[in-house]
């Protein structure tokens, strides 16, 4: 095995164009596990970690330009508000030292449906940006996990950033394991809701190939929130609401068997989660309904 170590961005992206098949490496927390249990053995290791900018971000009037490596305690301790889905995701993920190296940039390289970022990204549509030699694109995070560990970028792309709205509404991030740390998902679910744009977005984890969105609970979720003018009114969502929106989640799940849990109980928890979750967003959207009320 090969290491390779640019010390730059252009050094990186001449690497990968030189040995498509290289393997990046920043905080290691997933590629590491493969390498030492003999289940991946790459001819060559690309190593990002003397790539400055990829550690850093940039607050704009509406997103976040969040670098591939800014670690998940970065996340945590300054974009909860900006990106609250993704730091209550940051939150789940292993343990403190994990969190002080891994980043988002690998759980979407790996593209495992249990990645612990992927709901909340998918929940705030963000845009994955990848480069090459050739130039740079933006993935939208809908179109970018293609299959079972596998994702849209090509060969000789790497993934620099990630874009992502700034929250515009409240967001929530529901997790189960086993335990609290250094556990991988029995299933995840991510819920934003978009008041602006009077929308609704979900992610679900570690319940089908890939991550995904449940599209059919969000559009019904979206009809019965405006049938019912109840971005308006600001009035509690009915417990018939509620319960046919867990339930399309549900339903968006093609969950398997493994040794983490069965089919039917993701699909259970699923829908535990969402009724969870579009309860407590939908708490916090009245409260800042009410305090912006009591402002005026």
């Amino acid at each position: 095995m090969d290491f390779l170590r640019p010390a730059s961005w252009e050094e990186a992206l001449a690497a990968k164009a030189a040995h498509p098949t290289a393997v990046p490496i920043a905080g290691g927390t997933d590629v590491m596990v493969e390498i030492n249990f003999d289940h991946r053995r790459p001819e060559y290791l690309l190593d990002l970690n003397r790539v400055g900018d990829l550690y850093e971000w940039e607050v704009g009037e509406d997103s976040v330009r969040l670098g591939a490596s800014v670690p998940y305690s970065r996340i945590m301790e300054h974009l909860r508000a900006e990106l609250p889905g993704l730091a209550l995701a940051s939150h789940t993920v292993a343990s403190p030292q994990i969190r002080n190296r891994g980043g988002v940039g690998g759980n979407l390289g790996t593209a495992s449906p249990a990645g612990d970022a992927h709901p909340a990204l998918l929940a705030a549509g963000a845009e994955v940006e990848a480069e090459s030699v050739r130039g740079t694109r933006r993935i939208p995070i809908d179109a970018f996990y293609t299959g079972v560990k596998r994702n849209a970028l090509a060969p000789d792309e790497l993934i620099r950033a990630v874009h992502v709205k700034k929250a515009d509404g409240p967001q929530q991030y529901s997790k189960v394991g086993t335990r609290n740390a250094m556990v991988i998902a029995v299933c995840a679910f991510g819920l934003a809701l978009h008041p602006g744009t009077r929308t609704v977005r979900t992610g679900i984890g570690s319940a089908a190939p890939t991550p995904v969105r449940a599209t059919t609970a969000e559009e019904f979720l979206e009809a019965a929130l405006e049938e019912d003018g109840f971005w308006d009114n600001g009035k509690i969502i009915t417990p018939s609401v509620a319960k046919r929106f867990a339930d399309l989640c549900a339903a968006a799940c093609n969950p398997i068997d493994d040794v983490r849990g069965t089919a039917s109980y993701r699909r259970h928890a699923v829908g535990v989660m969402a009724r969870r979750t579009l309860t407590w967003t939908w708490e916090s959207y009245r409260g800042a309904r009410r305090a912006s009320k009591g402002a005026a």
